[in-house]
């Protein structure tokens, strides 16, 4: 782990560098009609990842920017150690000849693919994808994968937050500006609603298991346990109680200088649910409850988001 956390910090603290001499219009590029940050991603990536193979023991998790997925791989890489018979965070946990790699699986260089098949099992692997612009492998070969989703209000106002203090995404002037982009699909990775109606295709299949931000907010203990059980992970309890103090976010805010160098200062904020209420107009709160309305409320991944207990004022 100690070497995979050398190579998580030198990758952004790289990008953010290559960032701060760029012009604004510079930061994000197109690739099949969706934008991504020029200093993380690369078309040349993207064609070499098509061919990447996966392994039916892959560990993955999948979910949209600002959705939570750094606090569940603190989880999953925990859990994973747990599984190799090894306690997390001690120096046991880590294997210092293997040279691990960013765990985004689309930020990058084009050659890491070719790394990873060096990797041994089982490899854990985090994506902002949609599953169409995933490698076919994945689901031809039924790794499984932990689906991630959160109320769309608060993605939004995290993601505005993140945008604002991380020079590898435009910056907004204001909310206003940046609600717009938003419900335009204007957004690095693409249009939330479009990544949760693409999602949605695959919901019912016995290899994905989704979970929301929140539900793990309210009750973290029975969460773990349910992800634990999915990936086949037997748990103690002393095991359960050491993956939920390691993975509170006062723990993780308290460690990310260690864990992730100076982007830790960027990436824990609040952690919490109902943030939006702070920075939603009552026209905007409209806006959003109509684009959901229309195309996400009547889907599995829709009712599982409960967004009138969590998106209505």
């Amino acid at each position: 782990m100690e070497k995979s956390r050398k190579t998580f910090i030198g990758l952004i603290d790289e990008a953010i560098a290559a960032a701060n001499s760029m012009r604004c219009d510079e930061l994000l590029f197109s690739y099949k009609g969706i934008l991504y940050p020029t200093t993380l991603c690369s078309p040349e990536t993207f064609k070499a990842l098509e061919s990447f193979e996966a392994r039916r023991d892959d560990v993955i998790l999948a979910g949209y920017p600002k959705s939570g997925t750094n606090w569940l791989s603190q989880i999953l890489t925990d859990l994973i150690a747990i599984s190799q018979k090894k306690t997390p965070g001690s120096e046991s946990s880590a294997n210092a000849e293997e040279q691990e790699e960013f765990p985004y699986l689309e930020v990058g260089d084009a050659e890491k693919y070719e790394r990873m098949s060096k990797l041994s099992s089982p490899r854990f692997m985090v994506t902002h994808l949609r599953p169409e612009n995933l490698p076919k492998s994945i689901f031809q070969n039924n790794a499984k994968i932990l689906l991630l989703i959160r109320n769309p209000k608060d993605v939004a106002t995290s993601f505005f937050h993140f945008s604002n203090r991380l020079a590898t995404l435009p910056s907004y002037e204001t909310w206003d500006d940046f609600f717009t982009n938003f419900m335009k699909k204007k957004m690095p990775w693409g249009c939330y609603f479009e990544y949760l109606s693409e999602w949605n295709k695959y919901a019912e299949k016995e290899n994905i298991m989704t979970i929301t931000y929140e539900e793990v907010k309210e009750n973290p203990a029975l969460s773990v346990k349910n992800i634990a059980t999915f990936f086949g992970i037997p748990l103690t309890e002393e095991q359960l109680q050491l993956v939920l103090e390691r993975s509170s976010f006062q723990s993780m805010k308290k460690n990310s200088d260690k864990t992730h160098g100076s982007f830790g200062n960027i990436l824990f904020r609040k952690g919490g649910v109902s943030d939006w209420k702070n920075i939603f107009s009552e026209d905007q709160n409209e806006k959003m409850d109509k684009a959901f309305e229309e195309q996400i409320a009547g889907t599995k991944l829709g009712k599982k988001l409960k967004y009138d207990l969590y998106c209505k004022a």
